[in-house]
């Protein structure tokens, strides 16, 4: 396992939802990242963000570690659960809710369904 891959693992490992990202959850720096820390903000998610633009091999080391060639990619519970279309498609039909229930994982309902209903056509 390479220096990044173990940094990688031990990030996943210690926080319930970890968010490989550009920028911050803060600030964001593409809009891909934008999207998905908007999403886990609103939501009031407690998460890690990993900016990969600070280090070069970590950036590098979560497309090799998750077999995913796109940032933003997000972890719960240590387990890859996409980027940002398809966070963008389970939040839409319930199914991110659904996750984080399933993990234990604190978030506002409400806010969830506000974004539902904002995107409902």
């Amino acid at each position: 396992m390479t220096d990044a891959a173990a940094q990688i693992q031990e990030t996943i490992t210690s926080n319930d939802v970890v968010l490989y990202m550009k920028g911050t959850k803060s600030m964001p720096q593409c809009g891909f990242s934008s999207r998905v820390a908007g999403v886990l903000n609103y939501m009031g998610v407690d998460y890690q963000d990993v900016n990969v633009l600070a280090d070069e091999n970590v950036r590098q080391g979560i497309k090799d570690f998750s077999d995913w060639p796109t940032i933003p990619q997000l972890y719960v519970k240590g387990e890859f659960v996409g980027g940002c279309d398809i966070i963008t498609e389970m939040t839409l039909s319930g199914e991110l809710d659904t996750l984080f229930s399933e993990n234990d994982v604190t978030f506002d309902k409400e806010a969830a369904d506000k974004i539902r209903e904002a995107n409902a056509s």
